[in-house]
């Protein structure tokens, strides 16, 4: 029999909320998705009224549903705001080159100004070009220390008060896994901050922070927004993805244990004596920074003199190396010899990068050995699996309810207030679907 909405709306229901359980229309769960992203941008003081917004777009489901829904709360609270679109280009061939399209057909549906700048036109170097140089293990840290002073020269530009990111709960969780497994006390304290910056420069904000990242791909698909899923060609190496694997399995068992990291990380104390980095100002670029100098100077400084792997490791072998390199010392000393000492201290006993591994297969071994470029022996299976239908489908089969649902909706009717739903992280929920793994269908959102 149809399941009613728990608003008491009258209408049935259509889905059930991976966050909170509660099984809603789709009209009252858009109001749900939409209040709490309000609530939390009034509760944290993020914008003021005349502000000038920079909505960092990727075109992914994330930037695409904050800037949707900035548009529409912007509207319906007459928040003031003049808002507008920022994004980078780093120049990743079969990847950004496509999402920049999205984003400029998100240009055209919100009606907003957008702004794009290129890892080319401010560095000299796109990420393909890293890569070569740097390899696959260590790409990740290019590109995310580049990216975000990309943000803050792109919002510099712009003249804007602020910048909004599309980080969501997920995202902050798996963040905070991650500075505890690596023992970073210092962006341990700040990862959860919802307003982060220093005074003298322009601060990111992130009204997703508690939203979940299954809720922006259920509204995304509701509303039909158009977003680009793809995964980045280089990120399937990150150490990020095994944090979101652990966040996965622990969100299978205690689906509110995403909002729960993230409230250790917001209560979490540090002792006095504990010295931390303080942020200030890089004398090179004159952004934000820990050092004097800062990481994205020092990574650019080593690939514009053939040391790629300069900024990667300790900073005093970093330091050390480079003295070497300008203070020229004597003939045994060249750049190919500090670029080979460099790469032997940093790596260790590292061993080598092995090929790829493909699956194997039986079926067309010759032609995939023509076209696989992963040196393998031909034995591969080389399908195109389309991530965005599969997460929907897996989704909706979990969340999606029809009229011969048996789900039941217990207890009393809820008045959908925002201080209830933020802290639905204090129960203990057992709803079957908040899991990362569908049968034997690994979602990897």
């Amino acid at each position: 029999m149809p399941v009613a909405c728990r608003t008491g709306c009258g209408k049935n229901a259509v889905l059930k909320r991976p966050k909170t359980g509660d099984a809603l229309c789709k009209e009252c769960f858009y109001w749900a998705f939409e209040t709490e992203i309000h609530y939390t941008i009034t509760k944290g003081q993020l914008f003021n009224r005349g502000d000038a917004v920079a909505i960092a777009a990727s075109g992914g489901k994330d930037s695409t549903v904050l800037a949707h829904v900035m548009k529409t709360l912007n509207q319906r609270y007459d928040y003031g705001l003049n808002l507008m679109l920022l994004s980078i280009d780093e120049g990743i061939t079969g990847y950004r080159d496509d999402s920049l399209e999205t984003v400029k057909q998100n240009r055209d549906d919100y009606e907003m100004s957008l702004k794009i700048l290129s890892y080319k036109d401010l560095y000299g170097w796109t990420m393909d070009e890293i890569v070569a140089q740097i390899g696959r293990k260590n790409n990740c840290t290019f590109c995310g220390v580049f990216r975000r002073q990309a943000l803050d020269r792109g919002a510099a530009m712009l003249g804007v008060k602020c910048i909004a990111t599309g980080h969501n709960a997920d995202d902050i969780a798996e963040t905070v896994l991650m500075n505890v497994l690596r023992g970073d006390i210092a962006r341990l304290k700040r990862c959860t901050a919802i307003s982060t910056g220093s005074e003298g420069t322009i601060p990111r904000v992130k009204p997703l922070k508690y939203t979940y990242e299954k809720e922006i791909v259920m509204y995304a698909h509701y509303k039909k927004l158009v977003y680009f899923s793809t995964e980045c060609v280089f990120a399937p190496n990150a150490y990020r993805g095994h944090a979101r694997a652990l966040l996965k399995d622990m969100e299978k068992i205690r689906p509110s244990c995403i909002m729960d990291i993230i409230y250790s990380g917001e209560t979490m104390a540090v002792k006095e004596e504990v010295s931390l980095p303080s942020q200030r100002i890089c004398v090179r670029c004159k952004f934000v920074s820990s050092q004097e100098v800062c990481k994205a100077c020092v990574l650019l400084e080593g690939l514009n003199k053939g040391l790629p792997r300069l900024g990667i490791g300790k900073s005093s072998k970093a330091k050390r190396m480079l003295e070497e390199y300008n203070a020229n010392q004597p003939p045994g000393k060249t750049l190919e010899a500090v670029t080979k000492d460099l790469n032997d201290e940093l790596d260790g006993n590292n061993s080598k990068d092995k090929p790829a591994r493909c699956s194997r297969s039986k079926v067309n071994s010759k032609k995939n050995k023509e076209n696989c470029s992963n040196n393998c022996s031909g034995k591969c299976s080389k399908e195109t699996i389309e991530p965005t239908n599969s997460k929907i489908n897996n989704l909706l089969e979990e969340y999606g309810l029809d009229e011969t649902s048996n789900v039941k909706v217990v207890g009393k009717e809820s008045d959908n207030s925002d201080d209830e739903l933020i802290s639905n992280q204090q129960e203990d929920e057992t709803c079957s679907g908040t899991c990362g793994k569908l049968g034997s269908v690994q979602i990897g959102f």
